[in-house]
C-alpha cells in the first residue's frame, strides 16, 4: 500500500482507517511517482473508470474493485450544438447516483473495503453524500452522512434510500464538516471525505483520461466548477499524468467557475494570493460549490495558474438563465451544474477553441 504525505510539512504516514489529516493540520496527498501509463493495458479492463485501474495506487493484483463498481465512468462526450462544433458537454450525470461524485466514491470506498473498514462518516452538500452512501451500501459498510438541514429534499431522500443515517446540521457548510470531523475522531472510524482523502481524486482524475480517449487528444480548455475542488484537482492530476507520459503535448487551460456570492478562490486568484482566505457565504443557488473556506485552496490555485487558466464568477440570475438554456438543448442539469454553462457563456473563447463543459449532476436532484 502507498503512503500519505502532508502537503504542508512533508511528513509521511502509513495509510490507516482513521488517518485523515496531518498532525500539523495539513491535507494529505498520496506519496507516489507519476504512474507509467500503458494504454494497451486499458482494454484488459471493463469499459468503466476502472479501465484505468493500473494508474491507481492499488496493488496490481487487487480485485476488490470488482465487488464495488456499478459501472461508473465512461460518460458521453457530446457536441453542445451544431453551431458550436468545438464545444462539448461531458454528461457526467449519467452515473449510478446521477453525479460525477461517483468517480471518487467508487475508488475511495474500494480503499475502505481493502482496509477492512466497518463504518464510514462523510459530510457533503448532497451529491458526495449520496455517492458515498450508495457505495457504502454496495460494500456492506455502515454509513453516516452529515448534511445541512436545508439540503435539497431529493438529495436527502436519495441518501436515505441507500440505508445511510443522516445527521442534519444547522449552520454553514464548514459547520457541517466540523461536526463530521468531531464524530470521526470520537468514534475512531473512516472519514470518507471527498476533500481530505486523496484517493477520491484518483477517481475524479479518470475524467481527464476519458476525454483523452474520446477526443483522441487534448482539449484547449476545460470549464470546471469549483467549491472544494473535487473535480478540478482530478482534471488537473489526470491531464498532468498524461502529459508526463508524453501522451499529450500540452495541458488544457482550467477555467474555474465560482458563484459570486461565495467565491473565495476567485478572490484569492484576483489578489495573487497563494491560499484563499475564508469568506462569508452570502447565499447562492449553487449549493454544491458554496464552500467559504476550501481546505485545498493552495493546490486549486496552483492548478489553475499552472495551466494558464482563470476564474469566472457567476451571478445568481445567470445560473437560472443558463439552466433554462441548457434544458432547451436537451440537457437537464441540477442548479449547481448550471454554473458551468453560465461560465462557458461568459468565457472569452476563440472560435476554434476546443472546450469541455462538465454536466455534473442531474436536474432531478434539485428543485
Amino acid at each position: 500500500m502507498e503512503q500519505f504525505i502532508c502537503s504542508s510539512c512533508g511528513r509521511k504516514y502509513e495509510i490507516t482507517p482513521t488517518l485523515w489529516k496531518c498532525e500539523c493540520g495539513g491535507v494529505l496527498d498520496i506519496a507516489k511517482e507519476t504512474p507509467k501509463i500503458d494504454v494497451a493495458a486499458w482494454n484488459a479492463y471493463p469499459d468503466s473508470l476502472w479501465r484505468y485501474f493500473e494508474t491507481m495506487p492499488f496493488k496490481k493484483d487487487s480485485r476488490t474493485w470488482e465487488g464495488v463498481t456499478m459501472g461508473e465512468g465512461q460518460s458521453p462526450l457530446i457536441v453542445l450544438d451544431s453551431e458550436t462544433p468545438n464545444s462539448y458537454v461531458k454528461v457526467d450525470y449519467m452515473m449510478p447516483t446521477l453525479s460525477f461524485k461517483d468517480r471518487g466514491a467508487a475508488v475511495l470506498m474500494t480503499l475502505a473495503k481493502e482496509l477492512g473498514v466497518k463504518k464510514v462518516i462523510a459530510d457533503s452538500s448532497g451529491n458526495a453524500g449520496t455517492a458515498i452512501a450508495a457505495y457504502a451500501a454496495r460494500c456492506n459498510i455502515a454509513c453516516d452522512i452529515y448534511l445541512r438541514d436545508t439540503t435539497s429534499p431529493k438529495k436527502i431522500d436519495q441518501v436515505k434510500a441507500h440505508g445511510a443515517t443522516i445527521k442534519a446540521v444547522h449552520g454553514t457548510r464548514e459547520d457541517i464538516a466540523a461536526a463530521a470531523q468531531r464524530a470521526v475522531d470520537e468514534e475512531g472510524v473512516f472519514y470518507a471525505s471527498h476533500v481530505y482523502n486523496p484517493y477520491f481524486y484518483e477517481g475524479t482524475k479518470t475524467y481527464a483520461y476519458e476525454i483523452y480517449e474520446q477526443l483522441n487528444g487534448v482539449p484547449d480548455s476545460v470549464i470546471v466548477p469549483v467549491g472544494n475542488g473535487t473535480l478540478l484537482l482530478g482534471v488537473y492530476y489526470g491531464f498532468k499524468e498524461l502529459y508526463e507520459n508524453d501522451l499529450i503535448e500540452k495541458m488544457p487551460k482550467i477555467i474555474a467557475i465560482q458563484a459570486k456570492h461565495c467565491a473565495p478562490l476567485a478572490e484569492a486568484y484576483r489578489n495573487g494570493e497563494e491560499t484563499a482566505q475564508a469568506v462569508v457565504n452570502e447565499g447562492t443557488l449553487a449549493e454544491g460549490i458554496a464552500i467559504a473556506a476550501p481546505a485545498r485552496s493552495k493546490q486549486i490555485l496552483e492548478a489553475v495558474r499552472n495551466t494558464n487558466g482563470t476564474f469566472i464568477e457567476i451571478e445568481e440570475d445567470e445560473i437560472l438563465d443558463a439552466r433554462a438554456e441548457l434544458s432547451g438543448k436537451g440537457f437537464y442539469v441540477e442548479v449547481t451544474s448550471a454554473v458551468n454553462y453560465a461560465g462557458y457563456l461568459k468565457y472569452e473563447k476563440h472560435p476554434d477553441e476546443k472546450i469541455i463543459i462538465p454536466l455534473c449532476g442531474a436536474g432531478i436532484k434539485s428543485k
